[in-house]
């Protein structure tokens, strides 16, 4: 760990474990996995969404998406309708259920970072929020893949 990027690294994949790992695969029913939480987060921002563009949006394969899709329609989080522009292809629009479930899960996260950084100050918090802001939009402007932001 002799450089800062070294540490930076480390630390993202702990957070990752933190946020994504272990405290969601020990919860019960009612919590969204990561893959339905990313892809309705994405849902949600963009509007309806067929295979073909959550596969542009997320660089992954058809195949993978899939699955992921399918495990959020049989949960009612999420349902196929036809493409509101006229297009050929199916899209996946976020149902109430959804909405519902996407709407816990983030005040869930919410209260778990207020309660992890209870003693940062208000500045702290606020110099944390954009240089994470800021290292997540120069990854996805790298990668050609920018998220849309509120």
């Amino acid at each position: 760990m002799d450089k800062p990027t070294h540490l930076i690294e480390f630390e993202t994949m702990l957070l990752g474990r933190h946020l994504l790992g272990a405290p969601r695969s020990r919860r019960g029913g009612g919590h969204l996995d990561r893959s339905a939480y990313t892809l309705l987060s994405r849902i949600r921002m963009e509007g309806p969404m067929s295979i073909g563009q959550l596969s542009d949006a997320f660089g992954l394969d058809a195949s993978t998406l899939n699955r992921q899709t399918a495990a959020m329609l049989r949960a009612g989080l999420a349902e196929r309708i036809p493409d509101p522009d006229g297009g050929i292809a199916r899209k996946f629009r976020i149902t109430r259920a959804g909405e519902l479930s996407l709407d816990a899960e983030r005040a869930r996260n919410i209260g778990g970072l207020e309660r992890v950084m209870a003693d940062w100050s208000p500045d702290e918090v606020a110099v944390f929020a954009t240089y994470l802001k800021r290292l997540n939009s120069d990854i996805e402007n790298l990668d050609g893949r920018p998220w849309p932001r509120p």
